[in-house]
């Protein structure tokens, strides 16, 4: 690689990021992909939420939504917690996971302490409707249609992926 035409003196350094202090923050899923497990027997749906107000506004959190995963209570909860962020951000049946970004919602935020080799680090552990408005309803007020359900396998392309 080439670096004859960068200039260190003319770019800030990058610096590292505190912890996050636990509370609500309102953000935006900015960024979704879906990503193969390590022992490659699945996948999951990687999420970049960016904060969008206060002074924390611009720093990224990240969280990770099992949805092809042979355990069936990994899916379970990605599924719900996919619900959670359905309901916050006013999509109840999204085709792709693009259809959730750029909207605001809440998240909770806490601290998970620093254990063995790893370092402490901040956690999702909720999602909420943004600005105190009420949750989406679980089914459509006209036509009664089933909630969607997050199925793998044959059909095509998981719903999550992007287009």
């Amino acid at each position: 690689m080439d670096f004859k035409n960068f200039d260190a003196s003319a770019i800030a350094p990058r610096q590292a990021f505190e912890l996050l202090p636990p509370g609500k923050y309102t953000a935006v899923i900015s960024d979704s992909e879906e990503k193969r497990t390590k022992k490659n027997d699945g996948s999951y749906l990687a999420l970049e939420l960016t904060i969008v107000d206060g002074e924390h506004a611009g720093r990224k959190l990240f969280d990770n939504l099992n949805l092809n995963n042979p355990t069936a209570k990994a899916c379970e909860i990605a599924q719900q917690t996919l619900s959670s962020i359905c309901r916050a951000v006013g999509v109840m049946r999204p085709e792709r996971s693009s259809d959730l970004h750029d909207l605001p919602l809440v998240v909770t935020v806490k601290v998970v302490p620093a254990k063995d080799q790893y370092e402490a680090k901040n956690e999702i552990k909720g999602y909420a409707v943004a600005g105190g408005a009420s949750e989406q309803p679980a089914t459509p007020a006209i036509g009664g249609a089933a909630p969607v359900v997050v199925a793998t396998g044959a059909g095509g392309p998981p719903p999550w992926s992007r287009k």
